[in-house]
């Protein structure tokens, strides 16, 4: 227990300072933005959609079925809102949890011995971690493996009571059970059931190679096939479920995310998918640069067969080949046993029997009980497991290293990433596995004192170094502009832009739009940093540059409706109101499939609905805007805030003179946004054209208390007071109005209007003397 204690309380101290962390990159979208999370969305929402809340058999949906995952961030958010405390403490308690576990698994492995404590710590002090424990979205990997370790402990103890206990079929069902959370947690999390099949074969039974067929055709270890059968029964029902409940179509993804898989280039695809399983074992060998994102151009694709990196593809393979080959065809009559070589069965020093392989084949698979009589009575005695080989562990493993890392290969279908370090975090297992296997050995082999001495230090000293690399990545991801500026080196287009972002949020204006620049000059058709740029240069009233970078945005990405809607905005403000018609009626008319967030996508589809609709509306046109409201309602999503759009509608119906439509949409309006300005005054008209005057003036007066400094509140307010003819008090809100939007010509304009009706003309003359002063063109309409 003190090796689980230790390498638990390591990998909690390394992650405590993420917990002063903001959220970060996907954490928006999985999150602040996930519909799925809040409490007025029902919680079986989780179970039909995806990881960031879009419909599963949507067309643009990531097919990213993680419904555990989902649900602790809504429980999260059920108890901490949206602090990121309580999150980032989840995923530090978790990966406690999960340090513990592989510390445990490791003892089964290695013994009581030291080794158990080093494979923890180096599990632990990973580095490679980080964005799975730093990153709130994290949780899906971390989560995952803590069920995948259950599953895989199940089955160790299904394999040490198959022989002699009924309880052998619950540890069986458990390992099924874990197994299918693990995948709920996150896809790869299935993949454990092919580890467990690879630790019954060649780590409980020890079995060859050229031993299995045989075996199997002379009808010997039937327990072992039933076992294999049963995994795989249930991981091709777990595989089948999930492909039927995402609709049997896989996901797809921007050239961008993955570029190999657009290349038109077989060559390229395959020397790019070979070479990157060999820049992910770089990153656990020697995590000394590590990024957020390494999508688009971070690794640049290999195309031909003259690239040098071809050669670190080839002694990757090959050194892993002969490992794999070397291990299993191992048949040495000499083995370690926790760090004590033992000849010919003896015992070690931590009491456990060792045999040679050739020893225990001679055993011919003994279960590991016997039976003893004591007093008339047969009792089982458990015996206590032999520790496996290094070959054994070697191949174990390389089972943990490899194939909970297919799934992100492209091999059976293509990823939306190049690399991504969260997956990386179950392969570790075996890589700190492996690392400590190999460590043993050459202590074990080494001679002299001072050369195990050197060996012991020097993995004392990797431990050590990897906690310090974790410190400080951590660091990076304390927010998200530390975070950007770290992954600067690694993918300078992605960064930049992202960088822009945080710079613009915090109102620095010159050093975004260099931050935009910089993204662009790195790549130039991202429509996303396009649009930004764009909408940073809107927001500063430079709409002419806006307009070229929205339409160059669009040019790069026909669907992207954000910049159509922003773009139609500029144009309806210039007056270019056809030109502004057919902006809005063009991305209405965008289908919404294959898209990287459908959601947005309806939010800005509905936007330009609602603005064509007061286009209409403008013009005179309110049957036409009534018809295009209607449309925009429809294609509302969930997340869309309604109320300006109920409340066009009323006025549009007032119009008509259809006053209880009108009526309804106002308290729609209301319903949707009870503080909503615009509809108590709206409403506020209607009921006092209808003669509830008391209770318009109560609309009146709840606009002014909701904002005090709106200056239109007072005017609607004072124009109501003129028509009770209760003109003093008209006077008076008249002047206020004016005071506080006195460089608004309208507001100005009516406030002289106002005290004019009021006889004040001396004030009323003063008001639009101001008046002409804001729109000297309008003078003439001005009173004499």
């Amino acid at each position: 227990m003190l090796a689980e204690l230790a390498s638990s309380a390591l990998g909690l101290a390394l992650y405590l300072n993420t917990l002063r962390a903001d959220f970060c990159y996907d954490d928006s979208r999985a999150i602040k933005t996930n519909q799925d999370l809040l409490p007025e969305t029902p919680w079986t929402h989780i179970f039909y959609n995806d990881f960031w809340g879009t419909l599963l058999t949507h067309s643009g949906s990531h097919k990213s079925y993680r419904p555990l995952c989902t649900l602790s961030f809504r429980i999260n958010h059920a108890f901490g809102g949206m602090d990121p405390w309580g999150y980032h403490l989840v995923n530090v308690l978790l990966h406690a949890a999960v340090t513990g576990f592989f510390t445990n698994f490791s003892r089964i492995l290695f013994g009581d011995g030291y080794w158990t404590l080093v494979a923890g710590l180096l599990f632990a002090s990973h580095p490679i971690h980080t964005e799975a424990v730093a990153g709130i979205v994290g949780r899906a990997d971390v989560g995952a493996c803590l069920f995948f370790l259950l599953s895989l402990i199940c089955y160790v103890k299904h394999c040490s009571t198959r022989s002699y206990s009924t309880s052998t079929w619950g540890w069986i069902l458990g390992t099924g059970l874990c197994a299918g959370c693990s995948m709920l947690w996150k896809e790869q999390g299935v993949t454990v059931l092919a580890v467990s099949a690879v630790y019954d074969v060649f780590v409980f039974h020890k079995l060859k190679m050229h031993h299995i067929i045989p075996a199997l055709y002379k009808r010997k270890n039937l327990s072992l096939y039933f076992s294999i059968g049963l995994l795989t029964f249930w991981g091709t029902a777990l595989l089948g479920a999930r492909l039927y409940w995402m609709g049997n179509k896989p996901p797809s993804f921007s050239n961008s995310d993955n570029p190999a898989a657009d290349s038109d280039s077989f060559l390229t695809r395959t020397l790019t998918f070979f070479y990157l399983p060999t820049k992910n074992l770089w990153l656990l060998l020697c995590p000394d640069t590590l990024s957020f994102d390494w999508s688009m151009d971070a690794v640049p694709l290999l195309k031909t067969v003259s690239d040098w990196r071809n050669l670190h593809t080839v002694a990757f393979y090959a050194g892993l080949l002969l490992l794999a080959y070397s291990s299993l065809k191992s048949s040495s009559s000499e083995r370690e046993c926790n760090g004590k070589a033992v000849m010919n069965g003896k015992q070690n020093t931590n009491g456990h029997s060792c045999h040679s392989d050739m020893e225990y084949r001679s055993l011919e698979q003994k279960s590991s009980f016997a039976s003893k009589e004591e007093n008339g009575i047969k009792k089982h005695v458990i015996q206590r497991l032999q520790l496996p080989s290094t070959e054994n562990i070697v191949v174990l493993s390389l089972s943990l290293l490899i194939v909970p890392f297919v799934p992100a290969t492209n091999l059976f279908f293509y990823v939306g990433f190049v690399i991504a370090e969260r997956v990386l975090y179950i392969p570790s297992m075996g890589f700190c596995l492996l690392i400590t296997v190999g460590v043993r050995a050459l202590y074990v082999k080494a001679q002299k004192r001072f050369l195990k001495n050197l060996i012991f230090y020097a993995t004392a000293s990797l431990i050590v170094f990897y906690g310090l690399k974790t410190v400080v990545r951590n660091g990076d991801w304390q927010n998200e502009e530390m975070l950007y500026r770290s992954g600067i080196k690694v993918n300078p287009a992605k960064a930049w832009g992202n960088l822009g972002n945080v710079l613009k949020s915090q109102s620095k204006i010159s050093e975004a739009e260099s931050a935009y620049r910089n993204a662009l000059y790195y790549r130039s058709n991202m429509a996303d940093m396009l649009y930004n740029l764009g909408l940073l240069l809107q927001e500063n009233s430079r709409f002419s540059e806006a307009l070229h970078y929205y339409k160059l945005a669009i040019g790069s990405r026909p669907t992207l409706a954000s910049a159509y809607l922003n773009t139609g905005i500029i144009l309806m403000n210039q007056g270019k109101t056809e030109e502004a018609r057919r902006t809005f009626l063009k991305c209405s008319e965008i289908p919404d499939e294959n898209l990287k967030d459908p959601h947005a996508h309806k939010s800005s589809v509905t936007s330009c609905l609602y603005n064509l609709g007061k286009l209409f509306h403008e013009q005179g046109h309110y049957e036409d805007a009534l018809m295009v409201y209607k449309e925009a309602i429809q294609k509302m999503p969930r997340q869309f805030a309604p109320q300006s759009l109920y409340n066009m509608m009323g006025e549009a119906y007032m119009r008509l003179s259809k006053l209880p439509e009108a009526e309804h949409w106002y308290v729609e309006s209301l319903r949707s946004k009870d503080d909503h300005i615009p509809a108590h005054l709206t409403y506020g008209k209607l009921l006092a054209l209808t003669g509830r005057k008391s209770e318009a003036e109560k609309y009146f007066l709840k606009a002014i208390q909701l904002d005090p400094t709106k200056g239109n509140c007072y005017m609607h307010y004072g124009q109501f007071l003129l028509e009770e003819s209760r003109l003093i008090e008209a006077a008076e809100m008249a002047k206020k109005a004016a005071e506080l939007d006195n460089t608004e010509f309208d507001v100005v304009f009516n406030a002289a209007h106002m005290l004019r009706q009021a006889s004040l003309n001396e004030e009323a003359e003063k008001y639009y003397e101001m008046a002409a002063g804001l729109r000297p063109n309008r003078k003439k309409m001005l009173p004499a």
